[in-house]
């Protein structure tokens, strides 16, 4: 599996091979022994896999907090998404940066996101499965959000003049501006 570091300390885009013949493709996504050895000593509790109808619905900018906070390692398994990740660690010489990257069935690309980043998403096309581990279960009483459109964080969605699809909640969510992080930056390189 190729690894690709980001500009976000952390945040990383995983490649896995794909092996192909006259049937198809085999992908091996996930390793736990393997990716130990290059330093992704994960252990993943939850998987999840949500559907989205039409292209623009965006999901996030979503994060669970402390005891609860959650490592995320998310593909798209059919159509295809702009996946992002943005750096909200206290103290962080990236606070409040993004970095997004295209996950499709087609590239089979999977963004991992660790514990202090925002994340969200949005569609590309119609019929959009994404499926993602979690190092964590989801605890509703650690669920948080911020606003997709965050003048601060000032992500780029590719949706030109369009409005997303969004849910109600993230319709509502906080901006970042006086958002107290639970998460602080413990000073990697």
């Amino acid at each position: 599996m190729e690894i690709k570091h980001t500009s976000l300390p952390g945040v990383a885009v995983l490649m896995p091979q794909r092996f192909g013949d006259a049937r198809g493709w085999f992908s091996e996504t996930w390793n736990a022994a393997r990716m130990a050895d290059v330093g992704l000593d994960l252990d993943f509790l939850q998987d999840n896999h949500s559907f989205s109808a039409m292209p623009g619905t965006l999901r996030g900018l979503h994060y669970q907090r402390p005891p609860r906070a959650q490592v995320k390692l998310v593909r798209c398994t059919r159509g295809a998404i702009f996946d992002v990740a943005v750096d909200i660690r206290k103290g962080s010489p990236t606070y409040g940066k993004w970095m997004g990257v295209e996950l499709s069935a087609e590239n089979g690309k999977q963004l991992l996101i660790p514990i202090g980043f925002l994340h969200g998403f949005v569609t590309r096309t119609t019929d959009c499965e994404v499926q993602y581990k979690c190092t964590d279960f989801y605890a509703p009483e650690c669920d948080g959000s911020i606003r997709w459109d965050d003048p601060i964080i000032g992500i780029d969605w590719g949706l030109g003049d369009d409005q997303p699809v969004l849910s109600d909640k993230d319709a509502v969510a906080p901006l970042l501006a006086g958002f107290d992080s639970p998460f602080t930056w413990e000073g990697e390189t």
